[in-house]
């Protein structure tokens, strides 16, 4: 991605450590190759300067992965990530399911970087969850309306990682204690996602490949 110079005027809805918090997330949510142990310890560094809802499952995550092996979480990270449905890390995938409104929420996203200055690569989709995530650190305004359109996702992804016993159920934990308490509608779409479980239809998608078959996206700063 292109880089963005950081804005130093405070956006409204934002503070100015969102931006920090973010970063440290999207670092965490990327596959753990090689450069994962330099990730874990800029985000670990991070987290001890951010608010305790915030930090607290930051550190939790990085006090595990700091004794974990980087291939036996590689190996975690493709079993969660990739092989469970219900831990899909592609937001717009618990609104639209494989379906042509999918394909069409893709194209915004990818606009949305576009107008920012960003351009993705052509091996990562615009929704993942590590993507969205290192927008909203370079871009607090837009990002956070990001993260608040796919809030029911969001919380639903964190359940499913909290039942799996997965360790990053606490980077998403993280994540939600950036945003607004969830309202009472938004609550409703979780309940209603959670129930009925994306759509089916298997069409609209000819540009983007399936999730299950992209290789992991490389995050961490601007590209």
């Amino acid at each position: 991605m292109k880089a963005l110079t950081r804005k130093t005027t405070r956006t409204v809805g934002t503070e100015p450590w969102h931006s920090y918090a973010w970063q440290a997330q999207s670092l965490l949510l990327a596959y753990p190759d090689e450069r994962f142990e330099q990730r874990l310890d800029l985000a670990d560094r991070v987290a001890a300067t951010l608010p305790g809802p915030v930090a607290r499952p930051l550190l939790r995550f990085t006090t595990h992965a700091e004794q974990t092996a980087t291939a036996q979480l590689a190996t975690a990270y493709v079993a969660t990530f990739d092989h469970r449905k219900r831990c899909c890390p592609y937001l717009t995938y618990y609104a639209h399911g494989d379906t042509r409104k999918r394909g069409t929420a893709l194209l915004r996203l990818k606009q949305t970087y576009a107008a920012a200055g960003w351009r993705l690569g052509d091996d990562e989709l615009p929704d993942h969850l590590a993507v969205v995530l290192e927008f909203a650190a370079a871009d607090p305004g837009a990002g956070a309306r990001l993260l608040i359109e796919h809030r029911a996702g969001l919380e639903l992804l964190r359940l499913a990682l909290s039942d799996e016993g997965s360790p990053w159920a606490s980077v998403l934990e993280s994540v939600s204690a950036t945003l607004p308490a969830l309202a009472g509608d938004e609550r409703e779409a979780v309940m209603r996602l959670a129930a009925d479980g994306p759509p089916e239809e298997q069409v609209g998608l000819d540009s983007y490949a399936s999730p299950v078959f992209l290789p992991d996206p490389v995050v961490g700063g601007p590209r």
